[in-house]
């Protein structure tokens, strides 16, 4: 019973010890460790994706493609409906979570954010996003669409415009931020670096790089640039309603490769219903890369609705490859005109826009040499051309002659056809015509001239009868009708009872009538061997 006593006294003793002892701070600060550093594997890396231009319905397509393969295994997974997209006013946004090839692992997720109007008015909504934290992490992409790609040039140039604004009002540590992104986007692709590999291959080529060719990353813009051209599906539209050739798909791929080079900004053409290396672009270019499987980038400049062109890939010598007569060098400085026009020029001309800012593409004038008049002056805006073409027939010159219908045409002829079985009378139209020429035929009686009529198309046909008289061409034709008239003049009238023809003169004619008779049976003769006029 002791021995219980002294068990229980020890156990009270123990324990009373060890809850009475303060910890100290080393065990706390193990704790604390041990809890963030659970908290920072979970923690899931944030990217960033400032999607500019397009619609709501195009920036719509571009999120469905950049999260089709996860869509349906997220929702599987986490038997949750996909975020919702506020992208109807200003500045939109959403997000997504990139998994890795198993579908099991979140990679990162990305915070995209959308805008679609290039006017200066939202600068200050952008200017929070970019911080020297979030710099290194965002991406900036630009819609384009092929339904409308006469305006490219002309959008891009209004996005740069704005980027640059933005870019140059951010404080001194983000510029900073900015240079270091720049150089190492410069050096991926060029040495040990890949834009794809996620990191560098040996130490011995880390430190190798290349220099720039001519044109390239000349105006930097400091944050990654990609531009999409959606719906490249339309490239048959333009082929068979605007008569598009290879000559302009390639003038139009030539003039963004040498505009984006400038940049170093990547290219991709798009469509909806084919799979495009999208989701990979735009991954690699954000330093997301699956631990699994490894997707390397492969360029492609051959199919004209399959293009892509990642990023330190392209040059000048690349872009006269594709088409000769190119100008490259006239292209890439007058692009460096148009991105240096300001907003404050443009705002010198009117204060039209939202909040009194004026849209440079209305209200900017054309810059002689600068490359978007360039591009605009082939690739032509077809509602300029219904313009002209309008105008043009508002001053009597048309350019198109507009026919009938064909259906409403044969239906017309089926009702002619109708009254001809039926025996029906002719109509209005064609009684006038009978009568104007029942009209005519009678004037040509009355004035006598229906002989000759006759007579000339007759000549018309058989040209005159000609006899060889003597090495003398005698016209037949010609000699009967002067003797005809000559008849026709010795005649007296009925009317006129004192004239009357003299015997000598009647037979005179008879004669010389006869005469020329036995010329044309006889085919001619020598003016010996023929009687003489006055002989019986």
């Amino acid at each position: 019973m002791a021995s219980n006593n002294r068990t229980s006294t020890y156990t009270q003793v123990s324990s009373s010890s060890d809850h009475d002892r303060p910890k100290s701070a080393g065990e706390k600060n193990l704790w604390a460790s041990l809890l963030d550093s659970v908290a920072s594997g979970k923690r899931l890396p944030e990217k960033n994706i400032l999607v500019l231009g397009g619609t709501t319905e195009s920036q719509r397509e571009f999120l469905e493609a950049l999260s089709a393969d996860n869509s349906r295994r997220t929702q599987d997974r986490q038997s949750s409906k996909q975020p919702p997209i506020a992208n109807n006013f200003a500045l939109g946004y959403t997000y997504h979570d990139v998994l890795d090839a198993d579908h099991e692992d979140i990679l990162a997720r990305l915070s995209i954010y959308l805008l679609s109007d290039p006017s200066p008015s939202f600068t200050p909504l952008l200017q929070p996003l970019l911080t020297p934290q979030t710099i290194p992490n965002t991406l900036i992409v630009v819609l384009l669409d092929w339904s409308q790609p006469w305006f490219w040039l002309r959008q891009l140039r209004d996005w740069i415009r704005l980027l640059r604004t933005l870019l140059v009002s951010l404080d001194e540590d983000c510029k900073e931020k900015m240079e270091e992104v720049m150089i190492s986007w410069r050096d991926r692709g060029r040495g040990g670096n890949s834009l794809d590999g996620g990191g560098v291959s040996n130490s011995t080529e880390g430190d190798v790089s290349l220099p720039l060719g001519p044109g390239e990353w000349e105006e930097a813009l400091g944050l990654p640039l990609c531009v999409v051209c959606q719906n490249s599906d339309h490239i048959e539209n333009l082929e068979k309603e605007r008569s598009w050739r290879e000559e302009e798909f390639d003038f139009v791929l030539q003039f963004l490769r040498t505009v984006l080079l400038k940049h170093g900004a990547s290219l991709i053409y798009t469509a909806p219903s084919v799979t495009s290396p999208l989701q990979s672009l735009v991954h690699s270019s954000l330093g997301i890369h699956s631990l699994l499987k490894r997707q390397p980038l492969k360029h492609n400049v051959i199919d004209r609705d399959k293009v892509l062109v990642p990023p330190n890939w392209d040059s000048w010598g690349k872009i006269r490859v594709l088409r000769d007569g190119f100008d490259v060098e006239a292209v890439n400085k007058g692009w460096s005109v148009d991105i240096e026009e300001s907003y404050d020029l443009a705002a010198q001309n009117g204060t039209n826009g939202v909040n009194g800012h004026v849209t440079p593409d209305e209200d900017t004038p054309p810059v002689p040499g600068a490359a978007v008049e360039a591009y605009q002056e082939t690739i032509r805006d077809p509602s300029l051309d219904a313009l002209q073409a309008t105008a043009s027939e508002g001053n009597g010159l048309k350019l198109e002659v507009s026919s009938q219908d064909a259906q409403k045409f044969l239906a017309t002829q089926v009702e002619v056809l109708d009254k001809i079985r039926q025996g029906a009378e002719p109509s209005s139209m064609d009684s006038s015509r009978v009568v104007r020429g029942r009209q005519s035929s009678q004037s040509r009686v009355e004035q006598g001239d229906d002989e000759q009529y006759d007579e000339g198309r007759v000549n018309e046909h058989i040209g005159p009868v000609q006899f060889n008289m003597g090495g003398i061409q005698v016209d037949a034709d010609d000699m009967l009708r002067r003797l005809r008239d000559r008849q026709t003049y010795q005649t007296p009238e009925p009317t006129s009872p004192g004239n009357v023809a003299t015997p000598d003169g009647k037979n005179q004619n008879e004669a010389l009538a006869s005469f020329f008779a036995g010329l044309m049976k006889r085919g001619g003769g020598s003016a010996a061997n023929s009687p003489k006029p006055g002989a019986s």
